[in-house]
C-alpha cells in the first residue's frame, strides 16, 4: 500500500474552433493589504497584442491569450508576461477548466467580457490557492489534509481497491438496453458502492461531470473509464481535488454553509458514521465560524484548503470525537473556550461514542458495591464484629464480591453463547458484546480486589485479633473456633487456609502471565525464563482455574461464621456458569470430532506466512470477513487459535493464511514445513504440498 506523490493532472477538453482570432491581455496581480486577492486590469486598446514584458510600478504582469470565435470564446494560455515563453502549468491548466462553449448568436464582445471577468475571478484566488512561494514546493503528502480526507472517507476503500475489468463487466450489465450509455441513477452500482451509498455516489458523479463539462445524466465507457481513473487515483491532490468539486457544486469557488453540512452529511451516510451525520450541522457551523468571520454566507476553496493543509494535533479514526477533536483544533484557538466548555464537549462525545460500555460498567460496578454493602452491614450487626472490627466486615464485603464476579468472568469467554445472544436478539443493540474479552480482563481486575480484601483483612487482621483477644472476648467466637487458637499456624493449616493460599498462588500465576508483556513475549528475559513466557504459558495457566474452582467451592463450604447450608452462597453463584461453560467446552469438542477437515493444500510465502486450504465440512457457511479456530492435535491437543478466513464463501474449500509470531505459530509452520515439497525447477521457489490428506481439527 503506497501513497502517490504525483501533481494531478487535470484532463483537457478538445475545443474546435472555426476562424478564431488570438488575442492577449496582460495587467498587473495588485496585491492589497492583508487579504489575498488579485485584480485583472484590462488595457484600452484591447485590440492589440502584447507579446513583451511590462513593468508599471514594480507589479508583476500575466499575459492570457484567447481564441476568440464566432460563437465562442476560450482562455489559450495563461503566463507571466516576464517569463518569455514559460507558461505557468497551474494557472494555465485552471484556466482551460473555465473553458465553455457559448450559445449561437451571442456578441464576441459579451462573450469575451464575460470569460475575461471569470479569468479574473480565478486569477485573484490562484495568489492564494495555486501559486506557491518560489522557495519550493509544499509537500502536500504530508499536511493536516492527509488524515481529514481518510478521516471522512468520500470514496469508499472496497472501490478504490475494485479491478477496471470487473467493473467494465458491470458497465456491460448495466448499459445493455441503454445503447451503451450509463444513467446517474446506476452510477453507485457500476463502480461497486452499496445501496446505502446511492445519494453520495450521484453527487461524485455530479462532481466529475462538472469538472469534465458533461452536460446530461448519461456518460459512455470512456468517461467512465476517467471518472475511474481519477476515484481510484490514491494520491493526495486527486483526492483534494474530488473534495473540493464535490463540495463547490455551483463551480463558483465559493463554498456556502448548505453546501459544507451536506458533504459532511453525505460522507458520513457513505460510511455509517450516524453520529457524525446526527451533527452535520455543528460542524458545517464551526467550519463557517472560523473561515467566514465577515458572515458573507460564504467561504472561499483556497481558504476550505488552508484548514485541511494545517498540520493534525493526532489522526483521526474517523468517529465523532476524533473528528470533534480535529475540528476543534483546526477551527478555534483555545483560548477562546474556557476549561469547563472544553471538558463538556470531549465529554458529550466520549459518552457518545462509548454508552454501550459505560451503562454496563455502570451496572457492573454498582451490583458490587451493593453487594459489598450487604455483607458489610450484615457482619457490622453480628457478635464478631465486637472481636474483630471492621475487619471482619471488609473481609466479607470482598468475598461477597469475589464470589459474584468469578461466576460472571467466565460468561464473556462463552463464545457460542454471545455469537447467538449478538445475532439472534435484539440485545446486540445496547450491550457491546464484541467487548466481550475487554469485559472479562475488567471482571479479573475485580476479583484482585476482592481477594485483596479478603486475604488481607483475615491474615493481617482478622487472625491477629482472634489470637490477641481476651477469654471473655473471645467466648463469643467459641462457637465459630472451638478453644482460642494459640498461634498463627492453626489457621492456615485448616482447610479454610491452605485452600485460600493456594488459590491465589494459582491466580497470581495465571493473572501474571497473561499480561500483554508476558503472553506476547515483549519482555527480553533471560533463555531459560523465556520459555516460561508465551502464548502456551498463557494458555495452561489459565486453565489452572479447574483447581481454582474446585478449591472455592471447597472454600466455601468450609466457613469460619456460617454453620448453615443455604447460607454458604458460593455454589449457588457458580453453578449456572459452570455448567454453561461446561457445554461450552463440550460443544466444541464434539464439533471438531464429528466434522473433522483434512488438508488439502499447504504453501509457506515469504515473510514465514503459511497457507493452509482444508476441506469444507457438509453444510458448513460462513460470511467474509468472518474467522474461525483452528486446532492441530500434532502442535497441541488443547489449545485453539483464531485466524480469518481467507476463502470466499463460495468456494469449495476453507483457507487460513497464518502469519509465524508466537510460539505456537512457529511450531505449526515446523510441522508443515516438514511434510512440504522442495521447489521445482522453474516453480517459484515455494514450499508447497498438494493432497497431503492429513486431518487438521
Amino acid at each position: 500500500m503506497g501513497t502517490g506523490d504525483g501533481r494531478e493532472v487535470l484532463p483537457e477538453t478538445s475545443t474546435e474552433t472555426y476562424g478564431a482570432d488570438r488575442k492577449a491581455f496582460s495587467g498587473p496581480l495588485n496585491k492589497r493589504g492583508t487579504r489575498k486577492s488579485a485584480r485583472f486590469n484590462i488595457p484600452d486598446d484591447v485590440g492589440s497584442s502584447s507579446g513583451s514584458t511590462r513593468s508599471r510600478n514594480n507589479e508583476d504582469y500575466v499575459e492570457i491569450t484567447l481564441d476568440v470565435g464566432d460563437d465562442s470564446v476560450a482562455v489559450h494560455s495563461v503566463k507571466t508576461a516576464g517569463g518569455g515563453d514559460m507558461e505557468d502549468p497551474e494557472l494555465t491548466l485552471l484556466a482551460r477548466g473555465l473553458e465553455k462553449r457559448g450559445s449561437l448568436g451571442t456578441s464576441v464582445v459579451r462573450n469575451a467580457s464575460s470569460r475575461i471577468k471569470q479569468v479574473s475571478e480565478e486569477l485573484r484566488k490562484l495568489t492564494s490557492f495555486s501559486r506557491k512561494p518560489v522557495g519550493g514546493r509544499y509537500d502536500r503528502t504530508k499536511s493536516g489534509a492527509v488524515p481529514a480526507l481518510q478521516g471522512l472517507k468520500f470514496i469508499s476503500k472496497a472501490n478504490s481497491a475494485a479491478a477496471w475489468a470487473a467493473l467494465e463487466k458491470r458497465f456491460d450489465e448495466l448499459t445493455k438496453e441503454t445503447n451503451g450509455l450509463l444513467p446517474r441513477a446506476s452510477f453507485g452500482e457500476c463502480i461497486g458502492m452499496n445501496k446505502d451509498s446511492k445519494e453520495f455516489a450521484g453527487e461524485l458523479f455530479d462532481a466529475l461531470s462538472r469538472r469534465r463539462n458533461i452536460q446530461g445524466d448519461l456518460i459512455n465507457k470512456g468517461q467512465l473509464k476517467e471518472f475511474w481513473d481519477q476515484i481510484s487515483d490514491q494520491s493526495f491532490d486527486t483526492r483534494l481535488q474530488t473534495f473540493f468539486d464535490m463540495v463547490d457544486k455551483d463551480a463558483d469557488g465559493r463554498v456556502s454553509e448548505e453546501e459544507v453540512r451536506e458533504i459532511i452529511s453525505l460522507s458520513a451516510s457513505a460510511n455509517k458514521l450516524s453520529n457524525i451525520q446526527k451533527q452535520a450541522d455543528e460542524y458545517a457551523a464551526l467550519i463557517m465560524e472560523e473561515l467566514d468571520p465577515d458572515n458573507l454566507g460564504y467561504i472561499m476553496i483556497e481558504s476550505l484548503e488552508t484548514l485541511l493543509l494545517q498540520a493534525p494535533a493526532q489522526s483521526a479514526r474517523g468517529d465523532s470525537k476524533a473528528l470533534s477533536m480535529m475540528l476543534s483544533t483546526n477551527l478555534r484557538n483555545e483560548n477562546y473556550r474556557n476549561p469547563l466548555e472544553r471538558g463538556y464537549d470531549h465529554m458529550k462525545y466520549f459518552i457518545q461514542d462509548n454508552w454501550q460500555r459505560i451503562w454496563v460498567l455502570a451496572v457492573w460496578i454498582g451490583i458490587c458495591a451493593g453487594l459489598f454493602t450487604y455483607k458489610y452491614i450484615q457482619y457490622k450487626n453480628r457478635a464478631a464484629y465486637d472481636v474483630m472490627g471492621a475487619c471482619v466486615s471488609v473481609a466479607k464485603g470482598g468475598a461477597e464480591t469475589l464470589k459474584f464476579n468469578m461466576a460472571l468472568i467466565l460468561l464473556p469467554v462463552c463464545r457460542n453463547t454471545i455469537t447467538w445472544l449478538r445475532n439472534k436478539t435484539k440485545l446486540g443493540v445496547v450491550v457491546p458484546f464484541d467487548d466481550n474479552l475487554n469485559f472479562h480482563k475488567v471482571i479479573a481486575f475485580g476479583i484482585t480486589i476482592g481477594v485483596g480484601l479478603h486475604a488481607i483483612s483475615h491474615l493481617a487482621c482478622d487472625f491477629p485479633r482472634l489470637l490477641a483477644a481476651t477469654e471473655e472476648e473471645y467466648e463469643p467466637m467459641e462457637q465459630y473456633f472451638g478453644e482460642q487458637p494459640t498461634s498463627y499456624w492453626w489457621f492456615v493449616k485448616g482447610v479454610e487456609g491452605w485452600t485460600g493460599i493456594t488459590m491465589v498462588v494459582l491466580m497470581a500465576i495465571a493473572f501474571t502471565l497473561a499480561t500483554p508483556w508476558l503472553r506476547r513475549g515483549k519482555l527480553n528475559l533471560p533463555k531459560p525464563l523465556k520459555k516460561l513466557t508465551g502464548f502456551n504459558a498463557f494458555w495452561y495457566t489459565h486453565h489452572l482455574f479447574i483447581i481454582v474452582y474446585g478449591m472455592l467451592i471447597v472454600h466455601g463450604i468450609k466457613l469460619y461464621l456460617t454453620k448453615e447450608w443455604y447460607k454458604k452462597t458460593t455454589w449457588m453463584y457458580l453453578a449456572v456458569p459452570i455448567l454453561l461453560y461446561a457445554c461450552e467446552r463440550l460443544t466444541r469438542a464434539l464439533r471438531s470430532s464429528v466434522k473433522p477437515v483434512s488438508i488439502l493444500k499447504v504453501a509457506v510465502y515469504p515473510g514465514n506466512v503459511l497457507a493452509l486450504h482444508m476441506s469444507k465440512p457438509a453444510g458448513f457457511k460462513y460470511k467474509s470477513g468472518q474467522y474461525m479456530f483452528v486446532n492441530c492435535k500434532a502442535v497441541s491437543p488443547f489449545e485453539w487459535h483464531p485466524f480469518s478466513i481467507t476463502s470466499a464463501p463460495g468456494d469449495d474449500y476453507l483457507s487460513v493464511h497464518i502469519r509465524t509470531l508466537g510460539d505456537w505459530t512457529r511450531q505449526l509452520k515446523t510441522v508443515f514445513s516438514q511434510v512440504c515439497l522442495p521447489p521445482a525447477n522453474g516453480k517459484s521457489g515455494l514450499l508447497r504440498a498438494d493432497n497431503q490428506g492429513d486431518n487438521l481439527e
